[in-house]
């Protein structure tokens, strides 16, 4: 009996160890000031758990954020500042890539309007050393025209060569204000990244000397 207990205790920490064993991007600072959990990004519905399916459509926003009236959208200015941030820092190796896609309402899109990308983050070399975090930000661009979008945050980890590779995912709703008049050529979401692409390949632990982040080159000014 002692033995059965001992048993069901230990699959118990396992499951929580499983349970809690990566890492979301849940909070927002937009203006200076940071959101609540779940404040100005879309809640997913599969706790902090990846997506490794490249043909789902949990892609755009991770499971369960393919709406969002319940999420609130921030007032930001074109050309200002954002940050992603995690309940713990980022540990699996991988890159960071930001995207944004304009809609006619930030709560109700559903991502499958074209996404460009408007900053990645690679290993550097010599060494292959990534930028592991907790907190990500990046530069709406000062050209986009004033509207409403969805910007998504994605880390790719790719520290277990031969399995799928794992995509954290979170889309936040921000509506830009003053901005400009250029308009950018989208990918869709799935479809941005393939299962060949060199960068959803490799094995960072191998001859790893140069890397090239997957998805579409980033769209600038």
């Amino acid at each position: 009996m002692k033995t059965f207990f001992s048993t069901v205790a230990l699959a118990s920490v396992f499951f929580l160890e499983a349970a809690n064993g990566h890492y979301i991007f849940q909070r927002l600072t937009a203006n200076g000031a940071q959101g609540g959990v779940y404040q100005n990004i879309r809640q997913n519905t599969n706790n902090n758990s990846p997506v490794t399916d490249l043909s789902s459509t949990d892609l755009r926003c991770n499971v369960g954020g393919g709406s969002g009236a319940s999420t609130s959208t921030v007032s930001v200015a074109a050309g200002s500042s954002l940050t992603f941030t995690a309940d713990i820092a980022v540990y699996h190796q991988g890159p960071v890539s930001f995207y944004m896609t304009k809609v006619s309402s930030a709560a109700s899109a559903d991502g499958s309007t074209p996404w460009f990308k408007i900053k990645e983050i690679g290993p550097t070399f010599p060494g292959g050393t990534w930028d592991l975090q907790q907190s990500y930000s990046v530069n709406i661009p000062s050209c986009v025209p004033a509207g409403e979008y969805l910007v998504r945050i994605e880390q790719l980890a790719i520290h277990n060569p031969g399995a799928a590779p794992q995509f954290y995912i979170s889309c936040a709703q921000v509506k830009v204000t003053g901005g400009g008049s250029k308009s950018f050529s989208g990918v869709s979401i799935p479809g941005h990244v393939k299962a060949t692409d060199p960068g959803y390949t490799a094995n960072i632990y191998n001859n790893f000397n140069s890397y090239t982040v997957p998805g579409p080159k980033v769209s600038t000014c």
